[in-house]
């Protein structure tokens, strides 16, 4: 009898589970350009993880726990040979699809990448299906992609979890943690429990991705958060109550104890606007802030090349978000440190004329002392409507420019790309080389008739949504 009065006193949930948790359930059908921006985005981000599979310093997260501790039916990595239980099994396929830094990205207020979530999503889905619990098609994979994409993203537009040094797979936790209990057939009480339970767990610090303590757990961070929901989720289904005033509570909610005491809030309704609108990174790997300065260094490229001593300054226009993450001077320790550095990417993009993940490993650099030459020579100065029109919702440009000044004071002309490839305005350029980028991915965990039968199911919108999410996981392990 005890227990009912205890509940009967606690308090109504926070309007924002309940907000989240009401879009979860909702089944009004998603836009045309959601559903295709979203299986573009599976391909990507499945491309990006098999990739990172031939760099050891990933494949070694990857795995059982304990070693050769194996289950039958259990969730499939893809590239690998593993089977593993949906929690370790997130913690994988989160972990090698943001390894290279090379899936999609939004950016606000706060910044990530909403395809982190296909760990916890591709992870239920196999499990529900090889468990027996229930069929699940990659079509209700699509839809919660666009779930989660949108929960991540909406939330990123106006709370910067960043400015209080909070790191953004907060964000990932809570997105996964409510399509994940979804998924697995929770009620609107159990995703709400679950989602209180992701907000209260105390966050990541971004300690990790800035100097001197950038490092590899950036690239598993999200990893971690996926598989952390998919646990919060399956707490939260078997029974756990949850914790209503999660956010707000006085003095012990989120919002008092890690947010500087003001309220998380949702900017706009929930629906698919963040899908429609995500940011590709299509062309090379490098942190977005950086891609349109990257870019616009390539286009300069044949102007430097046969005079980098003659190079007296590299002049730089950028935005405010920019300066704040990825402007740095000094030595740079590891390949964590240099995908963030500005200065190093354009020194790349002027010297080579190309980036890829190779050219930021420690033997590279060290090969080339001109990279840090160049970046000893870099001005980097803010340009004010560039940090307005990052924030402009109908822009959304995360512009660059920059001029090559020589010693014999003549200049370069001033390159400048407001949109980089991967933006919704560069779709129609940028789809073509989205898919090419994949083919070329897949070939290098798959042989080329498995790749094909990849490719003509994904390229088959209809076929792709009818398909169960176990034989599409089948298709992708080794």
């Amino acid at each position: 009898m005890h227990h009912a009065t205890h509940d009967a006193a606690r308090p109504d949930p926070d309007s924002l589970l309940c907000e989240i948790a009401d879009y979860v359930l909702d089944t009004k059908p998603f836009s045309d350009l959601a559903i295709d921006t979203a299986r573009y985005c599976l391909m990507d981000s499945l491309g990006c993880g098999l990739l990172a599979l031939t760099f050891p310093d990933c494949v070694k997260h990857l795995g059982p726990v304990v070693p050769g501790a194996t289950m039958t039916n259990g969730v499939r990595v893809p590239g690998t040979s593993f089977e593993l239980d949906p929690i370790k099994g997130a913690f994988d396929i989160g972990c090698i699809v943001r390894w290279l830094d090379f899936n999609d990205t939004w950016l606000a207020a706060e910044w990530g990448h909403p395809s982190d979530n296909l760990g916890a999503i591709l992870a239920v889905a196999d499990y529900l299906c090889r468990s027996g619990s229930r069929a699940v098609t990659m079509g209700e994979v699509l839809t919660a992609m666009i779930k989660a994409h949108e929960i991540q993203g909406v939330l990123a537009l106006q709370n910067s979890f960043n400015r209080v040094g909070l790191d953004h797979v907060v964000l990932v936790k809570v997105a996964s943690t409510a399509v994940a209990t979804k998924m697995l057939g929770g009620t609107r009480q159990q995703i709400i429990n679950a989602l209180s339970h992701a907000w209260v767990d105390g966050q990541s610090l971004r300690t990790y991705r800035h100097a001197p303590n950038a490092g590899p757990r950036k690239s598993w961070a999200a990893g971690d958060a996926t598989s952390r929901a998919v646990r919060l989720a399956l707490i939260a289904m078997n029974g756990e109550i949850g914790i209503p005033t999660a956010l707000t509570s006085p003095r012990w909610g989120f919002q008092d104890v890690l947010f500087k005491e003001k309220p998380v809030v949702l900017e706009r309704p929930l629906g698919s606007y963040v899908m429609e609108n995500i940011l590709f990174k299509i062309a090379f790997p490098a942190e977005f802030h950086a891609q349109t300065a990257v870019e616009a260094a390539f286009a300069l490229h044949p102007v430097v090349k046969n005079r980098l001593k003659e190079i007296k300054a590299i002049h730089v226009q950028t935005h405010e978000s920019a300066i704040r993450i990825i402007d740095k001077k000094g030595a740079m320790n590891n390949p964590a440190d240099r995908d963030h550095c500005l200065q190093y990417m354009i020194a790349i993009g002027l010297l080579f004329g190309e980036l890829k993940a190779e050219h930021y490993e420690n033997a590279f650099h060290a090969a080339h002392p001109e990279i840090d030459a160049l970046r000893d020579r870099m001005i980097v100065t803010e340009e004010k409507q560039y940090s307005i029109d990052y924030l402009d919702p109908e822009k959304r440009s995360i512009a660059n420019a920059l001029t090559i000044e020589f010693a014999d004071g003549s200049r370069s002309q001033r390159v400048a790309v407001e949109y980089p490839l991967g933006h919704r305005r560069r779709r129609e350029e940028g789809i073509p080389l989205l898919i090419e980028k994949f083919a070329t991915n897949l070939r290098t965990s798959c042989e080329e008739s498995r790749a094909k039968g990849i490719e003509s199911l994904c390229g088959d919108l209809s076929m792709l949504q009818s398909t169960r999410a176990d034989a599409f996981m089948a298709k992708l392990a080794k």
